[in-house]
């Protein structure tokens, strides 16, 4: 399942959602509670710094993308990690 966690508002997470067609749903951390707790929240300018976390189906964090190097390969480099982690 993928996920995406932003600290904007839901209206613009909606907005964004329909403008890239989305195929997974973005929830709003506008109150940065899960940006503080993942450790991605820079207390500078208030803001998230864009970050993968791959959670395991136990719940535990896998593998942390902190930061998100080359966001046009970023997708298969995670696609790639998940199958060769988490084979059936």
């Amino acid at each position: 399942m993928i996920i995406g966690i932003s600290v904007d508002t839901l209206a613009l997470q909606q907005k964004f959602t329909e403008k890239e067609k989305l195929p997974f749903p973005l929830l709003a951390d506008n109150e940065k509670k899960f940006a503080a707790a993942y450790g991605v929240l820079n207390p500078k300018n208030n803001l998230a710094a864009r970050a993968t976390f791959v959670i395991a189906k136990d719940g535990t964090v896998s593998k942390i993308y902190n930061p998100v190097g080359n966001a046009g390969g970023h997708p298969e480099q995670v696609l790639e990690y998940v199958k060769s982690t988490f084979k059936k």
